[in-house]
């Protein structure tokens, strides 16, 4: 059975400006999700969840639907902030999205095979969804996931702050911890975070960062629901507080319920996080397409 993938779109784009996930980046306007879905077929999977919100459905459907149902099944789960949770009877009042585990989350019940997630507004290469779907296919068990690692190095915007999952591994490359730092830069030569204080903490450039490339048994789902539920739980006077993937899996290693491969890319990633972005990426793109790797007209 292939493996689906779920892309992560729900979001606004704040820093980038506007939806970022419809913004054309190939040069007949593709956009990075296009690219995405190409990677992600020839690698093997089959099926494609695109968890978004509900008033995005028409323009997404007009972008990618007709094109992709002629190649994989497309199906849409919604990511709101009161979108219903089994077991939870009441979610919690608030503005902001709950996060990215909450966002898997509301695509269970269109998801019956092992899976990979994806951030929308990330190009990953075709390296990392090789090594994704081999993995799904062969050896994805309830107590075996696995994430994409890229060099931290490799991952940072030249306009801004990011933010990332900075990783231990244990000598058997499989993952330790991840804990997600934010307002991620380079100063000066070095690569720096701001922690609660507002202090200046380095990190090695070199370091094993999640990029939100997660692969998943089913049976996260469960974990994700109960791990959720205490959360909004704990949370109801917490309008900032966001129920993130790496939250999830650092539960589950140290439960020991679930080892977690880190499959190393060899690819350059980059994405869309600041409007200043755009031409780098589509000076990448193009690059790939030069090479080979991409056809000048993608879905021709």
């Amino acid at each position: 059975m292939k493996p689906t993938l779920i892309v992560l779109a729900a979001g606004m784009g704040s820093r980038y400006g506007g939806l970022k996930q419809l913004d054309g980046m190939g040069p007949n306007g593709e956009t990075i999700i296009d690219y995405s879905i190409y990677d992600a077929k020839r690698a093997g999977f089959g099926k494609v969840v695109f968890v978004i919100r509900a008033s995005f459905k028409d323009a997404f459907d007009q972008q990618f639907g007709e094109k992709i149902r002629a190649i994989m099944d497309v199906e849409y789960a919604y990511q709101e902030v009161d979108s219903p949770v089994e077991g939870l009877d009441k979610i919690p009042e608030r503005t902001k999205p709950w996060g990215t585990a909450h966002a898997v989350l509301v695509a269970r019940n269109q998801v019956t095979t092992p899976f990979a997630v994806i951030n929308a507004d990330d190009f990953y290469g075709q390296d990392a969804y090789k090594k994704m779907a081999n993995f799904l296919i062969e050896q994805a068990e309830s107590n075996q996931y696995a994430m994409v690692g890229y060099q931290l190095q490799k991952t940072l915007s030249k306009h801004g702050s990011v933010s990332r999952g900075i990783c231990k591994m244990k000598e058997d490359r499989k993952l330790k911890t991840v804990v997600e730092r934010t307002k991620i830069f380079k100063l000066n030569r070095n690569i720096v975070f701001k922690n609660e204080k507002e202090e200046h903490i380095y990190l090695a450039p070199n370091a094993a960062v999640s990029m939100n490339f997660w692969g998943f048994h089913t049976s996260i789902f469960d974990e994700l629901a109960k791990q959720f539920i205490e959360f909004a739980q704990q949370n109801v006077d917490n309008p900032k507080a966001e129920f993130f993937i790496p939250l999830i899996v650092n539960k589950i290693i140290l439960d020991g319920k679930a080892d977690v491969s880190v499959l190393e890319s060899t690819d350059q990633w980059f994405g869309m996080t600041y409007q200043e972005d755009k031409a780098q990426v589509q000076a990448s793109i193009q690059e790939r397409i030069n090479a080979g790797n991409y056809p000048e007209k993608l879905w021709s």
